[in-house]
């Protein structure tokens, strides 16, 4: 199974460090987040990765090269202009071939253990989620996990936040068109077929989207 590290985001949140350096290459604890992404699923026995790459996409390609010093091999999907998360997977479709393939966000930090995701997606599904409890930033959440079933979260109901890591299926995007457009509305439409599950992570899991939580990962760094 090959992986996908969505790496295209712009990090606007997290200027000045993201003029002049891409946001998955801004580091903490001395090493750019799309590393520890990258190291986590080579552990897990993911060698053969796709990184998709927009705003000063150049500088991920310098870094990470072909992979090798990884002991992976890696294949761009460049934007030029971002794609937003559903675009942009579908873009990379020709890379990511015909089988269910991994995807994480190259700006989380997280020690979630990839290995669990091989064999997770069922066979008449079409997508795998992991959750994780709802962060201050984020408290209305976005799904509902039950007995293992992924639905759209509705009020009142207890919710929580998609990590930004999933196996998905190809034919998840079977009707859509290049271009940008997100990944959110395709998961709501399988989660309607029934054909969503899903996992809770119950671990250390950061979106590292403002200096803040850059901050928090640091200090987690710290205590070890």
């Amino acid at each position: 199974m090959k992986a996908m590290i969505l790496a295209a985001g712009k990090g606007e949140r997290l200027r000045p460090l993201t003029l002049h350096t891409p946001k998955p290459l801004v580091r903490a604890g001395g090493v750019p987040l799309i590393e520890y992404q990258l190291l986590a699923l080579r552990r897990a026995g993911f060698d053969q990765l796709v990184i998709n790459h927009a705003w000063l996409g150049q500088q991920i390609e310098d870094y990470l090269g072909d992979g090798a010093r990884f002991d992976v091999r890696i294949r761009y999907s460049p934007e030029g202009e971002p794609l937003e998360t559903g675009g942009g997977i579908f873009k990379a479709l020709p890379l990511l071939g015909e089988g269910a393939f991994v995807i994480a966000n190259g700006d989380i930090w997280t020690d979630f253990d990839y290995a669990g995701l091989h064999g997770a997606l069922a066979e008449d599904d079409l997508a795998h989620l992991v959750l994780v409890d709802n962060p201050g930033h984020h408290t209305r959440g976005d799904f509902c996990l039950r007995d293992g079933r992924v639905s759209d979260s509705r009020e009142g109901e207890s919710s929580l936040t998609y990590s930004g890591i999933a196996v998905l299926r190809p034919a998840l995007f079977h009707d859509c068109e290049p271009g940008a457009f997100k990944l959110a509305p395709l998961l709501r439409q399988a989660m309607e077929a029934g054909r969503v599950s899903g996992v809770q992570h119950r671990g250390r899991w950061v979106d590292v989207g403002t200096h803040e939580r850059l901050a928090d990962v640091e200090r987690q760094l710290a205590e070890g």
